[in-house]
Order: structure tokens, then C-alpha cells, then sequence
């Protein structure tokens, strides 16, 4: 998509400031759903797009941009088709909406000035192709595979999500990641060794793409083998920054990148600030690792906060100011402390890190610091490593297995908490 579209044929300076009249909706309108080149594009990236609600779905996450309530709205109340014939001046849909569904005259005749100039197919056709080209999947509401935590958003959930990878990684269960661009080494630290850990538990790490925190929390998560998913501000063919390039194709080979914006869209300020939203509603919980003052971070755990996601924040030196965000953060906004992995799982709901049963047994401490997080180990193989005997080692396993401090596979025996 082209962010500054061409005027339409015949389209003077004085129709494009005043909203449209239904008569020229409807031509904009039908123009697009009829164009032979889009449904041929359409068709390669979802073979049903011929499907009235599939098509018009697709048509408003071309003709919108993130997060707009008005258009969020009548999809919700009315579905893709009808909303569509509302706006192009139908009056089918009317009807249907209750009095507190109706949007303002004033706010649907805006909603109209912003979609009509995105009605054109001219406009579309490269990022579809491109989308088509590249195996990029379109992802609908109504769709088995779509995240259903994104309802928690309302109005300003996405109306579609493009999609590379597996969408699976989606499923809400993840943690974010977040922090500043211009991390320090404390920070990446800190966001790989909880990126690591939690990956290798199965938690999905899910993080924005960017330089300094985010990156770095998505390559630990690939490390260890686990899934990571980047939520871009721009279309997911286009790596944004450029320097990921090479981490986007790993990212999106065993996790997935996702966007609510067509292929070609650039990314710009509002929709970085937008998809901040998606961040935390795909999360179970957003951890704040390092952030200035000033930090996008601290816009994502805004959005977790307005959703009831649970919000921590990692302290750092009270000199730094790449810490300053997350001092703010614990100080004003009542975000968890988080310093060690054990405290992120208790955010998520788990189980308490059972600390004073092992500090009183001496045992116990051997046999934790004799367990891995990632490699599972025997019962011969720990009784080595800590001295004990092989009963000891077995009878304190099941008492950690009991604490949620050890889980048991074919292979052996792994740590959960450090």
C-alpha cells in the first residue's frame, strides 16, 4: 500500500475534503469488491476470498488504520458486509444497531473521509501480490486460528492480522518482552535470561522487533529453542529496521511475525504507538526490562495495564536512565517488581518459588543447584553432581516436582526455577 494514494480519476481537490455522498461510495465501493486483478490477488492468499464476508473483511484491514474505533465498531455490531453497505449509504444495516451502537453522524461522515481515498484497487494490488508471493497469510475474526484475546481491545481490535509463520504462536499465552532501543548490557542481560528460560519452558516470547531489548529477547527465545512472535509497525515483508533482516527470517521460520497492516505499508510514529496494544493483548503478562523516561515501552504497559494483564517492570541502578521508565513505572503505576524469572511466573498465576522449605535444607540446595533449566538429567546423573544419594535424590524430587520446582520427562529430570 501506497501511503500517499494517487487521486482517483475525475476526484477534485473540493471532493476529497468533504465526505463523499453515497452515490460515489457506492461506485468506490463496488470498484474494489469487482476488480478481477484484487480478487485474482485476494484468491492466491485465501482461496475462499470470493466469500462476501471474507472479501469485505479483507476490506476494511486495507481501508483502515490501527486501531479505528469507528470502523471497529460497526464491523462488531453489523459484520464486514453489511458495515460496508452502512458507510457506502445502504440501509440495511441501520436497522440493526441499537441506539448506543450508532456512531455519531459526525464521527461516521470522518470515518468516511479517511476510508474513501483507500477504496481505490489500484492502491492494494502490490501489497496483495506481494503478500501472495511471499506466503504471508490473512488472518479474519471469524477465522478458528485467530487470537481471541485481542477481544479484550473492544472497538480497537484489529480487523485482520497479516500473518508469517505459525499461527499458533498467537494463542495468548505468551510473555512480553519489552524495552529501550538503546539498552544497556544490564538490560540485555536481564531480558536473555528470562527470554531463555521462559522460552525453554514453552512460554512464547512476544516482543515488538526492535533494537536493544527486543531483539535481544527474541534471539534468546530462538536459542533455546522456544517461539517468539515480533508484532511490526509496518507490513511483514518489509523488516523494519533493516539490521533484523536475517532475525525476522529466523523469527518467522519457527515463530511468526504479525501485523495488522498490509504488505508495503511502511511503518510510521502512530503505528508503532498502535501496535504497542497488540503487544499486550497477545500477552498474558508484559515485563518492562529497561526503559527511559520517554520509552514506547512504557506505552506497551500502558495498554497491558487498561487490559488487566498483569505489569512488572525490572528495577535498575537509581543512576541510570535507562531505568528511569521502570523506576516510574514500580513508583507510580503499581507494576510488580520483577527480578529473577521465579517472580514473572508467579505474575503469570504460578505457583509461589517454595525458597524457605530449600533454604532450611541444605540437601535441597545441592540437588536445585545440580539440576539445569534446559538439559534433563538422571537420577545418577544428579546424585553425581550433588553428592547425595541416589534415594536422597529421588525422595527430594518429588518434593520439588510437588513445589513446582522440577518437572519430570523420558529423558529425566529439569529445573523450573534457578
Amino acid at each position: 500500500m501506497n501511503d500517499l494514494p494517487k487521486k482517483r480519476a475525475g476526484a477534485t481537490d473540493s471532493t476529497a475534503l468533504r465526505a463523499p455522498s453515497s452515490a460515489e461510495m457506492k461506485v468506490m465501493l463496488r470498484d474494489l469488491r469487482e476488480d478481477s486483478r484484487v480478487l485474482a490477488a485476494a484468491t492466491r492468499i485465501r482461496p475462499d476470498a470470493g466469500d462476501p464476508d471474507v472479501r469485505d473483511g479483507l476490506i476494511w484491514g486495507l481501508v483502515t488504520e490501527p486501531g479505528d474505533g469507528v470502523a471497529g465498531a460497526l464491523v462488531a455490531a453489523l459484520g464486514a458486509t453489511e458495515a460496508l453497505e452502512v458507510v457506502a449509504g445502504g440501509h440495511g444495516g441501520s436497522v440493526g444497531l441499537a441506539d448506543d451502537e450508532r456512531p455519531a453522524a459526525g464521527a461516521l461522515r470522518e470515518g468516511r473521509r479517511r476510508w474513501a481515498p483507500r477504496l481505490d484497487p489500484d492502491l492494494h494490488l502490490g501489497g496483495l501480490r506481494t503478500a501472495a508471493r511471499m506466503g504471508v497469510r490473512l488472518l479474519l475474526p471469524s477465522d478458528p486460528e485467530w487470537p481471541t484475546s485481542m477481544a479484550d481491545l473492544g472497538a480497537h481490535a484489529p480487523l485482520a492480522l497479516w500473518l508469517r509463520g505459525d499461527a499458533a504462536a498467537l494463542a495468548g499465552s505468551g510473555v512480553a518482552l519489552v524495552g529501550a532501543r538503546a539498552s544497556s548490557s544490564y538490560g540485555e542481560h536481564v531480558a536473555g535470561e528470562f527470554a531463555g528460560e521462559l522460552a525453554a519452558e514453552g512460554r512464547v516470547i512476544v516482543s515488538g522487533g526492535a533494537y536493544g531489548i527486543d531483539g535481544t529477547a527474541h534471539r534468546a527465545a530462538l536459542r533455546a529453542g522456544g517461539m517468539t512472535v515480533a508484532v511490526l509497525a509496518g507490513g511483514v515483508d518489509r523488516p523494519y529496521p533493516s539490521g533484523h533482516a536475517q532475525l525476522f527470517e529466523r523469527i518467522a521460520a519457527s515463530g511468526a511475525l504479525v501485523s495488522e497492516v498490509a504488505c508495503g505499508v511502511a511503518p510510521t510514529r502512530w503505528r508503532f504507538l498502535a501496535r504497542n496494544r497488540l503487544i499486550s493483548a497477545l500477552s498474558a503478562a508484559t515485563i518492562v526490562v529497561e526503559a527511559g523516561q520517554r520509552s514506547g515501552s512504557l506505552n506497551t504497559a500502558g495498554h497491558a495495564a487498561a487490559l488487566g494483564r498483569p505489569l512488572g517492570a525490572v528495577p535498575g541502578p537509581i543512576t541510570s536512565t535507562a531505568s528511569a521508565g521502570c523506576h516510574r513505572l514500580l513508583r507510580d503505576y503499581d507494576a510488580c517488581c520483577v527480578t529473577s524469572v521465579a517472580d514473572v511466573r508467579e505474575l503469570l498465576g504460578g505457583a509461589p518459588v517454595a525458597a524457605t522449605r530449600r533454604a532450611e535444607d541444605p540437601d535441597m540446595v545441592r540437588l536445585a543447584d545440580a539440576l539445569n533449566v534446559r538439559a534433563a538429567r538422571g537420577s545418577t546423573e544428579l546424585a553425581q553432581r550433588s553428592g547425595l544419594s541416589i534415594d536422597r535424590v529421588e525422595a527430594l524430587l518429588g518434593v520439588l516436582e510437588l513445589d513446582g520446582g522440577a518437572v519430570r520427562s523420558e529423558r529425566g529430570w529439569r529445573s523450573v526455577l534457578r
